[in-house]
């Protein structure tokens, strides 16, 4: 039964809190391991305190690894939940963790408790795990198990098999078997179908595919995501500078770089963290108001520049009422071709920025001829003055063309400076279009007043 609801989860934690409660401690247990390896992160998490406390008790230090593995909350509320145990009792659960998710954990700790777990591990995990942690945050080595599956190109199907079954409970993906040589460097790899399709006395390096596409540690996780979607694989190796062997990021660390990548871009397009889907509606007005009164003040600039062209208002009342749509249509066009240019950059096709320039101008070019068109036939039926119609139809084609291409640009210029792009905002944009058409607007209704003041 997959826990898809609130009421099931609900349904499912008072079940098990009750088998706790009456002593039914192996009933505890049988219900709790036949849930899938998610659910009983989500149910873990959602125990109260005290049943917890029995629960880890009861529990071996592999169930509880599985159960950290799968958490789907904050590092820090994980931190929080292993910190319910004794230190020993954690470090043994972190042991048993799949090395990326037991350096996320750590990183997510403060610097005094990690030496504590540390000081309670084996030296050679230790040691490990170390290396892991100085990796730099969204890269290909932060993201890396170190639990894979590598055999030598000398030997042959059956023993490659026999250490498959060997190892599978321990390996993150056996999926992909990966061939090295005596000094760790990466050969090839070898297929779970391949093994099971070939005679056992075959030898490894006989059906070894030795074109292996890789990545290195000090790639980005964006980088990384975008190989592992482009060629659909499961799992795919880390290697160092002298291609040694370093360890493997599967497809579901993947999904999840991918969700996090699209969760700063939809926060950045929006000027507010909709990662915090479960915030309190106070701690969300307060986190928001700083980007507010910055877009307030960005505003009064506007309406500052309209200020600079009150003669020409004075003069021509009715092109107030165009002000609210060019500007608006504008910064519409260049939010949509902010959205553009982030989703280029991000899928990182095109680098040189060039190809994606030119299709954007044409875009922008057929948009804004449409967009002034119509806008100067509409106002040709509704005032009955063509030079007024000229006037907002070429300053609404203007404003959509220059707005495009201003949106455009500052992502591919941050993205030159090797910046993310998604830093860029949605409403700071548009204030910035808003801008630009205003100037763009007025420009040319006072160079063109003469043209319709008084039909």
């Amino acid at each position: 039964m997959a826990l898809d609801n609130e009421q099931q989860l609900a349904e499912t934690v008072h079940e098990l809190a009750n088998l706790i409660t009456t002593g039914q401690d192996d009933l505890f247990m049988n219900r709790f391991t036949a849930l899938h390896d998610f659910e009983k992160g989500q149910v873990y998490a959602a125990l109260p305190e005290n049943i917890r406390e029995v629960a880890w008790r009861i529990m071996d230090d592999e169930t509880l690894a599985t159960i950290f593995d799968n958490l789907e909350i904050d590092p820090e509320e994980i931190v929080a939940l292993l910190e319910e145990m004794p230190e020993q009792k954690g470090a043994d659960i972190l042991v048993a963790m799949f090395a990326d998710n037991e350096a996320d954990l750590l990183q997510a700790m403060p610097a005094k408790k990690v030496a504590n777990y540390l000081a309670l591990m084996p030296a050679d995990e230790v040691k490990e795990i170390k290396q892991l942690i100085n990796y730099e945050d969204d890269t290909a080595g932060s993201l890396m198990a170190t639990e894979y599956l590598a055999v030598k190109r000398s030997e042959k199907v059956k023993d490659v098999l026999r250490q498959v079954k060997k190892q599978a409970e321990e390996a993150e993906s056996i999926i992909y078997v990966y061939v090295i040589d005596d000094e760790n460097h990466l050969i090839g790899v070898v297929s779970l179908r391949d093994l099971l399709t070939h005679p056992d006395d075959m030898a490894i390096d006989s059906i070894t595919n030795t074109r292996v596409i890789s990545v290195s540690a000090d790639s980005d996780q964006q980088d990384v995501a975008q190989v592992v979607a482009d060629y659909n694989f499961f799992s795919i190796p880390v290697i160092d500078a002298d291609k040694h062997l370093l360890g493997i990021i599967t497809v579901d660390d993947i999904v999840d770089v991918i969700d996090e990548e699209a969760v700063e871009d939809y926060s950045g397009l929006a000027a507010v963290d909709v990662s915090d889907t479960d915030d309190s509606a106070w701690h969300s007005a307060i986190k928001r108001i700083p980007w507010l009164l910055t877009l307030l003040v960005l505003g009064l600039a506007s309406t500052a520049l309209i200020g600079m062209f009150e003669h020409t208002i004075r003069q021509a009342p009715i092109l107030a009422a165009f002000i609210t749509i060019i500007a608006g249509t504008a910064g519409n066009a260049g939010t949509q071709s902010l959205a553009l240019a982030i989703r280029h950059f991000g899928n990182g096709s095109d680098q040189s920025g060039w190809k994606n320039l030119i299709s954007e101008f044409i875009s922008a070019l057929v948009l804004s001829i449409i967009g002034g068109a119509v806008l100067a036939l509409v106002t040709m039926l509704w005032q009955g003055n063509d030079g007024l119609a000229l006037a907002v139809g070429l300053s609404l084609a203007l404003s959509i063309l220059a707005s495009s291409l201003l949106a455009h640009l500052v992502p591919a210029l941050l993205n030159r400076l090797n910046i993310d792009p998604a830093v860029i905002n949605g409403p700071l944009v548009a204030t910035v279009c808003d801008w630009a058409s205003i100037l763009i607007y007025f420009s040319i209704a006072t160079a063109m007043l003469s043209g319709f003041v008084g039909k």
